[in-house]
């Protein structure tokens, strides 16, 4: 109790100087201030002292008895990485060279904790030593190479959200020091930093204009992976394959937009949604069983099909519709309405879930664009720790393997996001 008191003071702590710090940081007198203390202030500056605090609490906790205020300096620092980053944007002094700073501090934060919790027995040490080989991969070889080819080297939203889910699971290993009664969920938790970690560097050496189109044949194979795993009457599986295809395809219309494509990227995307978010819901109906699943697998499966046609032969040339707004329920929403209910209500009762998806779907009820619209109205750092929450949660779900939690998880996304579709509506006052 006395850890969790501590990392829930050091947030709170760091979360109201963030939010200060960003809401004052474009004001005159702030950046006068900062320009005047650059030394202490610029965006290198903070990487410096951050890490140096970081590195700090790593000798406190693991060479000292003072492991509360150990807990207490990492968690603050780990809080305060994105200032650096407002600093720079604010106040235009980002460099080349804080664009490798800045990650390579990130590592020098979370990574030796990391260690020394792996030879403390919390976690694997074998999984460590490969995130930190990948790491190490990242920022001196693969960062050379980028250089040499003039690309660029600057975090994507991957190594984000891996940084991020390092910073947490450093605090989850000192609670878990102290509290072995606590479920261990680390090494699966680790798996998703080093596939993150991996991703944040293959993806800087693809041309910009061909992340969407990769990014919708992740979508189709993990559409196909759900069939796949469904047959198998791998339901659980099946579902979180699906849920990994709509996070693809949520970003790859947003890398269109900002980087371009190709010219098979809207078939293809196409084609992706109606294998993930119409085909592999039908299938997993039909193989749950239960009253009329048969029926209303074909109903949900051609309901799909319509949303689909329909919004690439009208309701993309309809002037009157606002951009970022769905002209009906968008179909990965619809598909995570039958994919939670599947997991937590008795098959008998999942006719009805697949009616409410579809009509939902079919309607002229408008929605607003997760990616477009409602994601542009949350900060960014919210963003990245809701993300390793997410994460982290899906870890812990995977690990004590309770699929009723996942469809209960699923269709409360699906209704927080049903709600927010509804409320960033053009012309309607946000919170």
């Amino acid at each position: 109790m006395e850890r969790f008191l501590v990392i829930v003071c050091a947030a709170a702590i760091g979360v109201g100087f963030y939010a200060w710090f960003s809401r004052v940081v474009d004001k005159k007198p702030m950046q006068e201030f900062i320009f005047s203390h650059l030394w202490l202030l610029h965006p290198n500056a903070i990487c410096y002292w951050r890490a140096g605090m970081a590195l700090c609490g790593f000798f406190l906790y693991f060479f000292t008895r003072y492991q509360s205020l150990a807990i207490f300096i990492f968690t603050f620092a780990a809080i305060l990485d994105g200032v650096d980053g407002v600093v720079a944007r604010s106040c235009n002094l980002g460099t080349k060279f804080g664009e490798w700073l800045d990650p390579m501090c990130d590592k020098l934060t979370y990574l030796p904790p990391l260690v020394g919790f792996a030879y403390a027995g919390v976690m694997s040490t074998e999984l460590v030593w490969i995130l930190v080989g990948v790491e190490l991969v990242g920022q001196f070889f693969a960062r050379r190479i980028l250089t040499l080819l003039r690309f660029s080297g600057a975090a994507n939203n991957f190594g984000k959200i891996k940084a991020i889910i390092c910073f947490a699971l450093v605090i989850y290993c000192a609670l878990l020091d102290r509290n072995p009664e606590v479920i261990n969920m680390v090494d699966e938790v680790m798996l998703a930093c080093i596939v993150l970690a991996s991703a944040s560097i293959v993806f800087k050496f693809i041309p910009n204009r061909l992340y969407a189109d990769i990014l919708s044949s992740l979508n189709f194979c993990c559409g196909v992976a759900s069939l796949i795993l469904t047959h198998q009457h791998h339901f659980a599986w099946a579902i979180f394959a699906i849920i990994v295809g709509q996070l693809f395809d949520l970003f790859d219309g947003r890398m269109a937009i900002k980087h371009g494509g190709t010219k098979y990227g809207p078939y293809l995307d196409d084609i992706a949604d109606f294998v993930s978010f119409g085909l592999s819901p039908a299938y997993v109906i039909v193989t749950k069983g239960g009253s009329f699943a048969t029926l209303f697998s074909y109903i949900f499966f051609l309901g799909v099909a319509y949303r689909l046609v329909r919004f690439v032969t009208v309701d993309k040339k309809r002037i009157d519709l606002p951009e970022g707004i769905f002209n009906g329920l968008p179909s990965p929403a619809g598909a995570l309405i039958v994919l939670g209910a599947a997991l937590c209500v008795p098959p008998d009762w999942l006719w009805s879930f697949a009616a409410l998806s579809v009509g939902l779907m079919i309607s002229h009820i408008r929605f607003a664009h997760f990616g477009r619209v409602i994601l542009k109205r949350i900060p960014k750092p919210l963003f990245f720790l809701t993300s390793a929450f997410i994460i982290i949660f899906i870890a812990f779900i995977l690990k004590t393997k309770n699929a009723q939690m996942f469809g209960y998880l699923i269709l409360l996304a699906v209704t927080l996001y049903m709600i927010a579709g509804r409320w960033f509506q053009p012309g309607r006052r946000s919170a």
